[in-house]
């Protein structure tokens, strides 16, 4: 079992465990494992020197995020991002995002609801005043704005389907948030596109729009290419996290 190192009463424990979390985490987006390579939890543990509690933690987050996968005998590998499909799902998603706007230039259709809109273009000020730090999972924030939007358009259908693509990609759409320049640009692009529905703009609206999508897509592309090339160097190299190791204490 685990000692005090990482006990439900130390008032820093989560801090760590988020600490473990996200240093494996940039080490999987960096490419510095091989494709398939076994992250054994005991060396894991080891080379961060902390327990194994944390480690088999982050492990579990790190396979929600699609980052490693789990093999038939139960251990975590190493995932490769899949950029087969994120050409034509970010069309799809393009075109979900662009009717959630032009929507509202059809007569028999009400506008986007600015009881919606307003806070959260309140909300993308405030992080503007108060930028992040850069983080993959902010990639959960920007899935909000545009969902948020798609909602204020009235169309629930449309919503749901944005929400879907969103979850389908949101492995390699991760890859766009690793610098602070990109936090920076995908806010004032989401305010942009914000103050311009709700000032009735929608022929703008669409453009910052599709300029903001496509330029996500090509940075997703380009970093998420270069780790899979970084993963495909370190091929056959061993690293601390994937030796046999024996079964150590919980």
């Amino acid at each position: 079992m685990d000692t005090g190192l990482y006990t439900e009463r130390d008032p820093g424990v989560k801090l760590r465990r988020d600490q473990v979390y996200g240093e494996l985490r940039r080490r999987l987006m960096i490419g510095e494992f091989p494709i398939r390579a076994r992250l054994v939890e005991e060396r894991v543990a080891a080379a961060l020197g902390v327990s194994r509690t944390p480690v088999r933690e982050a492990l579990v987050r790190l396979l929600a995020d699609g980052l490693v996968e789990r093999g038939q005998d139960g251990g975590y590998y190493v995932a490769q991002p899949d950029l087969s499909d994120l050409r034509d799902l970010y069309e799809l998603r393009i075109t979900l995002e662009l009717r959630g706007i032009s929507r509202a230039l059809d007569p028999d259709v009400r506008g986007h609801d600015p009881a919606i809109l307003e806070p959260l273009r309140d909300q993308w000020r405030a992080l503007r005043d108060d930028q992040p730090e850069p983080d993959p999972q902010f990639v959960l924030m920007d899935e909000d704005f545009h969902v948020t939007m798609s909602r204020a358009s009235g169309n629930a259908a449309l919503t749901s389907t944005l929400a879907a693509v969103n979850a389908r990609i949101r492995a390699v759409r991760m890859y766009d948030f690793l610098t602070a320049d990109r936090i920076t640009l995908t806010i004032l692009q989401h305010l942009e596109i914000a103050e311009e529905v709700l000032a009735g703009r929608h022929a703008e609206a669409l453009t910052a729009m599709r300029r903001h999508v496509g330029e996500s897509m090509d940075v997703v592309e380009r970093r998420a290419a270069r780790a899979i090339t970084q993963m495909a160097l370190n091929r056959g190299r061993r690293h601390d996290f994937d030796r046999p190791a024996n079964r150590g204490k919980d």
